[in-house]
């Protein structure tokens, strides 16, 4: 299994897959339906009926073998790679019995894996490292998932003799654009339950996330020649700056950890005549969630007051919620991923997650969907890696939940 893990996963991340916010098509690249196709010849070439549809959702289903009537349930993952680092030509770099030390990516660009830097590092000592090149992110996220998903599916198909109820396969485009449900059809899916592959190191089982929203703010300056500008003149620039200093310091990323929310800055662009910040709004819990959203219009108000109506706007968007309202109703779901990883011998790390992932808005479209490790770390980035160790201890898992499925 280990083997085939590897070659399979360094199949799927030579496809560049990457998602495209500023796409108005879904999925938002054509490039992710390299993978999707893909995904879906091997499953029929597994002897499953499997099909690509018009959203690019794959959809698949392994029949049950039992005599008795068990829970459905499903394993998804996402195709897409994020927009922070480019996807193409990802060439990875294996390193075979770690020894706990520094890993050179790049010895040009002085690119190093440090444990100073990276302190779980020596938790993987004498496993197999997988990195990037430094050039380009790895794509773990969420390839590790598709390809444990793949795996176990496979392994089943194998070996009949082991008893199971019907498990549904979905793999989603453009996860990490926020877009990745957004036609998903969870009545014609079929599951019960389900889970996505989707989390970071190994043991990591999360079923609680950040309430999200998107806030825009635009700044309408007045530009005035600079030689005649005094009391005529709105540097758009300069408020949009004012406007982020009214943001408490200590909730932006960098200084959060937990169940801390934020408000992260992701974009600006401006002149002294227009100027746009845009940020994501981040909590975990629901009051504190819709209070820091008030306080971005709060803020926005109160520099339209000093500054003139309308100068200052601010547009805001939900964009998922906390799953777990949702997962809390059918815990067993939990329950049952928590006993496959001890039997998997694999220690679990009940957290929240701090992100979204599909299986939030799923949750919410009538499929608690909690989410289980892939393995990977540091998503991303040219730092990207994930230790194979991790990718065969989640497709053990995977299969430790359908055989406990089976058992109920």
């Amino acid at each position: 299994m280990k083997k085939e893990i590897l070659e399979r996963f360094l199949r799927y991340i030579k496809i560049d897959t990457q998602s495209d916010e500023k796409s108005e098509t879904f999925p938002s690249t054509k490039k992710q339906y390299d993978l999707l196709n893909m995904l879906r010849d091997e499953l029929i070439a597994m002897g499953l009926k499997a099909e690509v549809d018009e959203h690019g959702y794959v959809m698949s289903s392994l029949p049950s073998n039992l005599d008795k009537k068990v829970p459905v349930i499903g394993f998804i993952s996402h195709v897409d790679t994020a927009q922070d680092m480019s996807g193409t030509n990802v060439t990875p770099q294996i390193i075979e019995n770690y020894g706990g030390g520094n890993i050179v990516i790049n010895k040009e660009k002085n690119l190093v894996l440090s444990p100073s830097l990276f302190p779980e590092l020596p938790e993987y000592k004498g496993q197999t490292i997988i990195t990037t090149d430094g050039n380009t992110l790895l794509g773990a996220d969420d390839k590790a998932g598709i390809t444990e998903i793949m795996t176990a599916v496979k392994y089943l198909t194998e070996h009949p003799e082991i008893k199971h109820g019907e498990i549904k396969i979905g793999f989603t485009p453009d996860e990490e654009i926020g877009r990745g449900v957004d036609f998903f059809d969870v009545k014609k899916f079929g599951a019960e339950f389900a889970y996505t592959m989707d989390g970071g190191s190994v043991g990591e089982l999360e079923f609680e996330n950040f309430n999200a929203a998107k806030a825009t703010i635009t700044v309408q300056g007045r530009n005035v020649h600079p030689g005649y500008a005094k009391d005529k003149m709105l540097n758009a620039m300069l408020i949009a700056m004012e406007f982020n200093a009214m943001l408490p310091v200590n909730m932006r990323p960098e200084f959060t950890t937990g169940y801390d929310g934020f408000f992260h800055l992701i974009g600006m662009n401006g002149t002294v005549e227009v100027t746009t910040l845009t940020y994501i709004v981040r909590d975990h819990d629901r009051a504190k969630f819709e209070a820091k959203k008030k306080m971005v219009a709060d803020c926005a108000e109160f520099l339209s007051n000093r500054y003139g109506e309308g100068v200052v706007k601010a547009e805001l968007k939900d964009q998922y919620f906390n799953m777990r309202e949702k997962v809390e109703e059918v815990f067993h779901i939990v329950d049952i991923a928590e006993k496959a990883m001890i039997e998997a011998g694999v220690e679990p790390k009940i957290m929240p997650i701090r992100g979204g992932t599909d299986g939030s808005r799923l949750s919410y479209m009538g499929l608690p969907c909690p989410n289980v490790f892939a393995g990977g770390l540091n998503f991303h980035g040219k730092f990207e890696y994930i230790p194979l160790e991790s990718m065969v201890k989640a497709t053990e898992v995977i299969l430790k939940i359908i055989e406990l499925y089976s058992k109920k």
